[in-house]
């Protein structure tokens, strides 16, 4: 996981993500950088425009305060219709969470 914030600290300082760039962060974080995770990361984000992929990365939801989750059980019954569908609906937009999860495990 360091290796990827390496790199968005580099895209962050409008630096160019190349191995030397990357091996020095990682460098000035006190690590030992592995070459082969260098090369890889490098060449697994030629391709993808960090700047689109940090606007539609999902964030996990906070969790709700505990009052909340002690709410009347007909109530969660009746909303969970509208999540369903609420999920259909986000599933027909943007790339599939599979498209995503196979983008970010060329990462690693």
């Amino acid at each position: 996981m360091e290796y990827v914030y390496a790199a968005l600290l580099l895209h962050y300082a409008k630096q160019e993500i190349n191995e030397d760039n990357l091996a020095k962060v990682l460098q000035a974080a006190g690590l030992q950088p592995d070459e082969v995770r260098v090369k890889t990361l490098v060449a697994a984000l030629k391709e993808v425009n960090i700047d689109e992929a940090i606007k539609s990365a999902a964030f996990a939801p906070v969790a709700a305060p505990a009052a909340a989750a002690a709410a009347a059980p007909a109530q969660a019954q009746q909303a969970a219709p509208a999540k369903e569908e609420k999920k259909e609906e986000e599933e027909k937009k943007g790339p599939s969470e599979e498209e995503i999860a196979g983008s970010l495990a060329a990462l690693f």
